[in-house]
């Protein structure tokens, strides 16, 4: 069993707005409410002709046999075939796609779960017919304008991001897109520690950096935590054990090993990282 793609119809019938049939139209066409098929019918070869004008998905060639109504109420055919028991006015790849369908490179449909980063749309002459938008064409006729919308979701980009890269303790933002790229701290009790702190967030950050500086007074715990739920690529954390061998410690944040780095060395060491 197939579901009919409400969009591929609408296009397959060249525009224009779907919706289901009345009992009371069904009957005027000569079918059965919930016993219809195209077999005994007046078959329209276009929509202007009289009669009951049949879209068929291009499916029903490759198979045969099909169970259809007996427009009769309480009956249905079996071993129904086309073009044999009945005729149609046009085919036309109208089957909404599903997991197992057959692609056009010949292998099989699979479906995943994902996220809306972009869409497009063909909204055609919609919009242009009813506000009357044309062009001129090469022979200086108007012509209505063809119209299609694009667009990226920012925020939808992000949460696939987030989605891809990720641990058990927060976001691993990749260098290309990650908002900051080196989160600072300063860790311990001190002025000197802070001072050293401060002064490291203004060199890096005239150096051209982008820094998100920790400066709250937390304990080093809970910065570590932190900063690993965020997920700046770069952690570089002043501590005073550290600060007293002339040291800061650096951690990548897709990595577990720390590092220490001599505080006149760090700016060099971003440079070649980054």
């Amino acid at each position: 069993d197939l579901d009919v793609n409400e969009v591929k119809m609408v296009n397959a019938l060249g525009g224009g707005v779907l919706r289901p049939a009345t009992d009371e139209e069904i009957v005027a066409a000569g079918a059965t409410p919930g016993y219809a098929s195209p077999i005994g019918l007046e078959i329209a070869p276009d929509l202007q002709s009289p009669g009951v004008y049949v879209l068929a998905d291009l499916s029903i060639e490759a198979g045969g046999n099909y169970v259809v109504g007996a427009n009769d109420d309480g009956y249905h055919f079996t071993g129904a075939n086309y073009p044999r028991d009945h005729a149609i006015s046009k085919m036309a790849d109208i089957a909404q796609a599903d997991t197992g369908h057959k692609a056009p490179n010949g292998s099989r449909l699979v479906a995943r779960r994902c996220i809306e980063a972009g869409h497009c749309f063909k909204l055609g002459t919609r919009y242009s017919k009813a506000t009357n938008a044309t062009y001129l064409d090469e022979n200086g006729k108007p012509q209505l304008i063809f119209m299609g919308s694009y667009g990226i979701g920012l925020d939808r980009l992000m949460a696939t991001v987030v989605e891809l890269h990720n641990d058990e303790n927060g976001i691993i933002w990749p260098d290309s897109v990650a908002p900051y790229q080196v989160h600072l701290m300063h860790v311990g009790k001190g002025d000197d520690v802070r001072d050293a702190a401060e002064k490291l967030y203004t060199d890096l950050t005239r150096a051209g950096f982008e820094v998100l500086y920790d400066d709250r007074e937390l304990s080093a715990g809970v910065k570590f935590k932190d900063a690993d739920l965020i997920g700046v690529p770069w952690r570089v954390a002043v501590g005073g054990r550290g600060l007293s061998e002339g040291n800061v410690e650096v951690k990548r944040r897709s990595e577990s090993e720390r590092i220490n780095v001599p505080l006149n060395e760090l700016m060099t060491f971003l440079e070649e990282k980054i």
